[in-house]
């Protein structure tokens, strides 16, 4: 097999050995792993031997060999903390099932996390996400146009559309309508990557597309939103805009710019944001729940229709779209990108610039349904063989 290597790599780290490095979003949680030339690919059908290593202390997300990064994560070799994360992260399902279970029947447990709390809570996670990137990862987005590309367009195009489509059939009432459009306006949520990762997708890939998105909501969050929705209620897409700047961008570039030029502080902070991380997420997703739990207990069916259809159509056609151009790994991650929203940020949105309480509850049932069925579909996909002569789409 053909194989192109970073520029690194190139430079001669390691006696020919190549790093590969993987990343869970807002998660926090970075492995990383040194391997020989022979990548591990028992799933492709190769045979070969993965030696993990320590945490990574210069948190960058890096892919040095041009191949689909997925596999198996081996506990042996990891420290006792490390594990603990991995299973903390992998289990975030089981933790939004509870975080939903208590939502519902002991709200005051999770309603203290109230809009400022909220804002802070997400703003940390976007802060621990943009700690794992560093300019070479834009860099990489322009490396790889197409397959970005893709994914932006189905995030920002297909899924919305979606939003609308399933709104207007089911004729929802205005105010959860709206709700819907909005969660379907919002960039790739973090859980994604745990998710790409579980299915054997490339979730170097996956980081990359989450990335691009989330940087790219300053703008097509309100833009989208205000096109599809504004014919229902007045939509205030220059205040989405600035809440979107604040809580997404504006942390990313902090953390961007702290790993760039002060890694020796990062490398500090990185050992801790994981398990911080996976505590925040589980709140985040289970807070929105608590806030809208007697909503969900009166209409709670009427809701789950059109969010699960919603999630499950995008990816359904995530995986389609690009089965046409792409190979079975990066149709994978496409997907689960698709179909995974960044549903805090929608109930955010929607508690800070909507009048009607009911915008924010497609958002709330949508953290349930993104986090099953997202969970569902990669394990599905990891039991699912990869062709051996799978294309590669990732350029280094």
């Amino acid at each position: 097999m053909t194989r192109r290597r970073g520029k690194r790599a190139r430079s001669g780290s390691g006696s020919g050995r190549s790093r590969v490095r993987r990343a869970w979003g807002g998660l926090g949680f970075i492995g990383r792993f040194q391997s020989s030339d022979a990548l591990d690919r028992s799933s492709y059908g190769f045979s070969a031997t993965r030696t993990p290593t320590h945490l990574s202390i210069n948190p960058k997300i890096s892919c040095e060999a041009a191949t689909n990064v997925s596999g198996d994560l081996p506990s042996s070799g990891m420290t006792q903390y490390e594990k603990i994360i991995e299973t903390l992260t992998t289990l975030f399902p089981l933790w939004v099932i509870l975080g939903t279970i208590i939502g519902i029947y002991k709200p005051s447990a999770v309603t203290w996390l109230q809009t400022d709390l909220f804002t802070l809570g997400l703003g940390f996670l976007m802060l621990s996400m943009g700690l794992t990137l560093t300019f070479e990862d834009f860099r990489r987005c322009l490396r790889n146009p197409w397959t970005v590309g893709v994914g932006f367009l189905a995030q920002y195009f297909i899924k919305p559309l979606l939003g609308f489509a399933i709104a207007m059939v089911l004729k929802l009432s205005a105010p959860l309508a709206t709700g819907l459009i909005l969660v379907s306006c919002c960039p790739g949520g973090q859980a994604s990557n745990v998710a790409t990762y579980i299915s054997k997708g490339n979730v170097a890939l996956s980081v990359l597309m989450t990335t691009c998105s989330t940087v790219g909501a300053i703008v097509m969050t309100p833009l989208l939103t205000k096109l599809l929705a504004g014919q229902l209620v007045p939509v205030d897409a220059a205040g989405l805009a600035i809440s979107t700047f604040q809580v997404v961008l504006v942390p990313t570039i902090i953390g961007v710019l702290s790993n760039e030029f002060f890694p020796k502080f990062t490398s500090k902070i990185i050992t801790i944001t994981p398990l911080i991380g996976v505590i925040l997420t589980t709140l985040l997703c289970a807070s929105p729940i608590g806030q809208v739990a007697d909503v969900l207990k009166t209409q709670g069916a009427q809701l789950l229709l059109p969010v699960a259809a919603l999630h499950a159509a995008a990816f359904f056609l995530g995986y389609r779209i690009s089965k046409f151009s792409f190979g079975e790994s990066t149709s994978r991650t496409i997907s689960i990108e698709c179909g995974m929203q960044s549903s805090a940020l929608g109930f955010l949105l929607a508690q800070k610039h909507f009048t009607n309480p009911l915008v924010a509850v497609p958002s709330a049932v949508s953290v349930v349904c993104m986090a099953l069925g997202g969970s569902a579909l990669a394990v599905y996909w990891r039991n699912q063989p990869i062709p051996v002569d799978d294309k590669d789409d990732f350029k280094e």
